[in-house]
């Protein structure tokens, strides 16, 4: 423990943001870092408790205390060395990750946890910055081949581990880019793109192939890849969008979030209009826009309906409204029902809870959304009579969560066995589908989740592979 007192001492103080008048001129990150003096002194903050629960918070395992430790002494190269330890993408963590681990933090119990997450962020930018991270080639080669497929947090994570194992690694990405949601999903205000661009091209210099534009089941056939490959990784996320089933919906103006954040991103990284959007053109400039969807993904096209001058912005959640403070006696160390503001909420939105959406209004393309009010007893939805609403929309964006992978094409031919919410069937020990030959993690096994989870379950799927061809492992779990 680097400063005992040091908890008692100083008050939580997270980083800053640039006003929102503007950020929302451009799409870079606008986060504004703690300068070193600020984070040493955020990390003295740490306790170093006997059982550290922000452990318990962590889906990658992140040894917290220790690098905050490290941290407060100056020692920031060893700080990195014990956090990639765990997590081979802190900077992605560092930016999008919601700090579970935070809210498991022994300092929340008083609502002042240790800044974990700008901490965390911290190092790793630090490590690039001072040129201390490189590519880990592995001493010698296997002679094993991996197939994985898809390039998002979990596919990167497994052909990381099993480069670094000695395993000669290809990586299939149907997009023409790799990265997957990270790429595509994320808008670049939250994430830029460059940070995944370093991270291929150090896991290109350990030995791991991508194939972009190259989508398992369509453009290569599972059967080729167990005929080339000494086992398979399915990490190609959950990508079956939940539909809005109401009269109305069908209409040219009720479009799918992810159709809207991909085209922006792709407009950021340079690409034309046609590339951008094969369906034509998708943006809320000038349009009323009704975003039906509370979570990340809701305020991910709340923040980019902003930047591309929507005349208004609306989010709809079905749910009630979570309350401002949780109750720490029931929560804590848990994740916690509460109301979150994003920076994207802060930029400008009206958001309702406890709405249910009826109707599409419109004849040709959309021009309102008719609502009513529900109200929740003993878990159960009932409508509440005369709360009959509509809404002006020019546009519909629907960030509803996902219901599972999608099953054409890579699934249909492989022919695993699925779960009972239809996603690929394995367990967390060895990580192994129906097919001794497939193994499977991330959100196609686990369901639409954190990006923190993706990670860990690439990370201990490569163990396993790597358990399964040699016999054993030296990878951690």
């Amino acid at each position: 423990m680097g400063k005992e007192t040091g908890f008692l001492e100083l008050d939580r103080q997270d980083r800053s943001y640039a006003d929102p008048k503007e950020r929302l001129h451009h799409y870079k990150e606008f986060v504004i870092p703690h300068a070193e003096p600020a984070l040493k002194a955020q990390a003295s903050r740490c306790m170093n408790c006997g059982i550290p629960y922000c452990h318990n918070g962590c889906p990658v395992n992140n040894i917290i205390p220790d690098w905050n430790h490290l941290v407060y002494e100056g020692d920031w190269q060893n700080a990195l060395e014990v956090l990639h330890s765990t997590n081979n993408f802190p900077e992605f963590t560092g930016r999008i990750c919601p700090a579970p681990c935070e809210a498991s933090c022994t300092l929340n119990i008083i609502d002042q946890p240790v800044t974990i997450k700008s901490i965390e962020c911290a190092i790793v930018d630090k490590g690039w910055e001072n040129g201390w991270i490189h590519p880990q080639v592995p001493a010698k080669r296997t002679g094993k081949t991996v197939a994985v497929v898809g390039s998002g947090p979990a596919g990167m994570a497994a052909a990381q581990q099993l480069a670094r194992a000695g395993h000669s690694v290809t990586v299939f990405e149907k997009n023409d880019r790799a990265g997957g949601l990270l790429r595509y999903g994320i808008p670049d205000f939250k994430m830029e793109k460059h940070l995944i661009n370093r991270r291929l091209v150090q896991m290109e210099a350990e030995g791991v192939s991508f194939r972009t534009s190259t989508e398992v089941g369509v453009h290569v056939s599972i059967e080729s890849l167990k005929e080339n490959f000494d086992a398979i990784v399915l990490s190609g996320g959950s990508e079956e969008p939940r539909r809005l089933e109401i009269p109305g919906a069908e209409l040219p103006g009720v479009r799918l979030a992810m159709e809207f954040l991909t085209q922006q991103n792709k407009r950021v990284a340079g690409d034309d209009e046609l590339r951008a959007a094969p369906r034509g053109t998708l943006t809320a400039t000038g349009k009323h826009v009704i975003v039906i969807g509370g979570g990340d993904t809701g305020s991910d096209c709340v923040g980019t309906s902003n930047r591309q001058g929507a005349a208004s912005v609306t989010q709809l959640e079905i749910m009630p409204k979570p309350p401002e403070k949780e109750d720490k006696a029931l929560t804590w160390p848990d994740w916690p029902l509460k109301l979150r503001t994003s920076t994207s909420h802060e930029e400008g939105v009206a958001r309702d809870w406890s709405v249910l959406t009826k109707r599409v209004v419109g004849e040709n393309d959309v021009t309102g959304l008719e609502c009513v009010r529900v109200e929740w007893v003993d878990g159960r939805m009932q409508e509440v009579a005369g709360s009959e609403f509509v809404l002006k929309a020019d546009l519909i964006l629907l960030a509803m969560g996902f219901i599972g992978p999608r099953k054409q094409g890579l699934l249909d031919q492989a022919g695993v066995e699925l779960d009972g919410r239809g996603n690929v069937a394995a367990n967390v020990i060895d990580y192994r589908t129906s097919d001794p030959q497939i193994f499977a993690c991330g959100d196609m096994r686990r369901g639409q989740s954190l990006v923190v989870w993706a990670i860990r379950e690439g990370r201990q799927a490569a163990r396993a592979v790597d358990e399964a061809l040699m016999g054993v492992s030296e990878l951690p779990r």
